[in-house]
């Protein structure tokens, strides 16, 4: 089982808020910016890797039952974001790295 503090150090990710739930499974993930799109087809345990970051993403990530979000390209997650996801028990995390570098990363930690 893989979870979300060896993703942290593998790609070693800034931990935004969280930190208490660190141990949440990693089951698979995806990719998109587009709030429709992860409510239609993320599954339960993903890592939703965007560059959105206002709270209605963690109302999805909420609902989906997501393991955690990683925002992309230095994005700061707004402060309304991070307090929804502290409510929701969401780890927010941060890369300065482009989503294309973070998702092969994720694809090889998640195969390996």
């Amino acid at each position: 089982m893989k979870n979300v503090k060896q993703l942290v150090d593998q790609l070693n990710l800034k931990v935004f808020c969280g930190e208490e739930h660190l141990d949440r499974e990693i089951k698979g993930g995806y990719v998109s910016d587009l709030l429709s799109d992860v409510m239609g087809f993320a599954k339960e345990g993903d890592v939703w890797v965007t560059l959105q970051t206002h709270k209605n993403v963690i109302a999805i990530a909420s609902l989906k039952e997501l393991a955690c979000v990683i925002v992309v390209k230095g994005f700061t997650p707004d402060a309304d974001m991070l307090e929804q996801a502290k409510e929701e028990k969401i780890p927010i995390l941060g890369t300065d790295q482009q989503t294309f570098d973070v998702t092969g990363k994720l694809y090889q930690f998640i195969n390996s």
